[in-house]
């Protein structure tokens, strides 16, 4: 039986290893266009972009060649962040987009995230029909050779995301203020510079030349400490550190103090509240999100919501309640009104316009909200047994959950793109959260890590 393809955001796992193979992106991008583009017009068209992995070039060619061979017609915009891929999907009218990226992962890993036309993630029931047609023996009969589809390069991409994500985030003028840029070497590695520099602001860019190996590698939104060091060094106002496809960013404030993903949120929601823009007045977040924000939210009369970890959930909920912004505390901001997925370039405009609009800085800002103390692991593992059956970790879960009482709480789950087990522990006192984290801790090396 064959491993499940499709996780919490679409595929992944180290590449030229199944199912980051070229057979596999060959057979999916056939699959695709058997579910995706299963509709009268013709001809089909699709979509993909990738970050800057090595990767990248063979999963392309690969993932082409089978959509072509459907009668699909194929644009490759080469490196693009995962929202603007979103956002050309819909505005060249593309029965799907298909983004190449891991995220944050390093380069030997790769992904493969796939949109609808509507610019929105595949529901679960799209990517397990997509899966189900993938493993059919033959797949099906082949296209006629007057049937097949052709590939284009579309050199203006880069250009239609640019002026969107201006026209869409409503920034006049960025003048007065210095930016450090972390691109992580990745797929904003020539789109933010330019975007940030054209709407006035001083840039300081680093981590921008990628050679297919170094995407994510001490630098970008898992290194924020690096940008840490330049805003102070170069007097900044901001710094800003996206990942390796850009659809998530942290900041960094004019001090060198890294400003959680959970504050960035709850300084947007205010700001939309202020402006009569906070739809219901509610903001959606996950379960990882601090207890912190839902109760500092309280005074502003801001409501929130939570939702399973993984962005397509938070999105999911805003488009259910028809919110007008969501996001988790790893860095993923999404803003309703203008983007189907996380933006980090969008997003960091947003705050640098929160910045001139209240002419206050970014650590000022931060104020609006207090962080519970909070210990976060990621434990690699060898296996992933439903955590219900260690007997071990059941008996620590109890332990904590009564020693903390009301006074915080334990999240203990799988990572769903790597062979890690996550463990949060939050309370009103730091040394209370850390006992408790070490015994949560102590019972996975106990068992499933050995």
């Amino acid at each position: 039986m064959q491993k499940q393809l499709f996780g919490t955001d679409g595929i992944r796992g180290t590449a030229n290893t199944y199912p980051i193979t070229p057979e596999v992106a060959l057979r999916l991008g056939r699959a695709i266009v058997r579910v995706i583009m299963a509709k009268p017009n013709s001809p089909h068209k699709v979509i993909i972009g990738k970050d800057t992995r090595l990767s990248g070039y063979m999963l392309e060619t690969a993932l082409t060649a089978g959509l072509v061979s459907e009668g699909a017609r194929v644009l490759l915009t080469g490196p693009l962040p995962t929202p603007a891929i979103a956002y050309l999907t819909t505005s060249m009218q593309c029965d799907a987009g298909i983004m190449l990226t891991a995220s944050h992962n390093p380069f030997e890993d790769n992904g493969i995230k796939i949109f609808g036309s509507d610019g929105y993630k595949l529901s679960d029931a799209q990517e397990a029909e997509i899966e189900a047609i993938l493993h059919q023996e033959g797949l099906a009969e082949p296209h006629a050779p007057t049937e097949l589809g052709k590939a284009f390069r579309i050199d203006s991409a880069k250009g239609r995301y640019i002026e969107f994500v201006k026209n869409a985030a409503g920034v006049v003028s960025l003048n007065g203020l210095k930016v450090v840029l972390d691109c992580a070497h990745g797929a904003a590695y020539e789109v933010g510079p330019t975007i940030f520099a054209e709407l006035g602001a001083t840039v300081i860019a680093i981590n921008t030349s990628p050679n297919g190996r170094n995407i994510n590698t001490d630098c970008g939104a898992l290194y924020p400490e690096k940008t840490a060091v330049i805003v102070k060094q170069e007097k900044a106002d901001i710094g800003i550190c996206f990942d390796g496809d850009a659809d998530r960013v942290i900041f960094v404030d004019e001090n060198g103090t890294i400003v959680s993903g959970d504050k960035i949120l709850a300084m947007s929601a205010i700001a939309l509240k202020k402006q009569e823009r906070l739809v219901k007045d509610t903001l959606v977040v996950t379960v990882m999100s601090n207890l912190g924000l839902t109760e500092s939210l309280k005074e502003y009369g801001i409501a929130v919501e939570t939702t399973p970890v993984g962005d397509r959930h938070v999105v999911e909920r805003m488009r259910q309640g028809g919110y007008s912004i969501g996001g988790e505390n790893s860095g993923h901001i999404i803003f309703a009104k203008n983007a189907t997925t996380g933006d980090g370039i969008m997003s960091a405009l947003q705050i640098l316009s929160m910045l001139k609009n209240e002419a206050k800085p970014l650590s000022e800002l931060a104020e609006c909200m207090q962080t519970y103390p909070q210990e976060l692991h990621a434990i690699s593992v060898k296996e992933k047994p439903p955590i219900d059956s260690i007997p071990e970790l059941q008996l620590a879960m109890q332990q904590a959950e009564t020693t903390l009482g009301d006074k915080g709480r334990i999240l203990v789950r799988y990572s769903g793109t790597e062979n890690k087990i996550r463990v949060l522990v939050e309370a009103s006192d730091a040394t209370l959260a850390r006992s408790q984290s070490d015994l949560l801790c102590a019972a996975i090396h106990s068992t499933i890590t050995t």
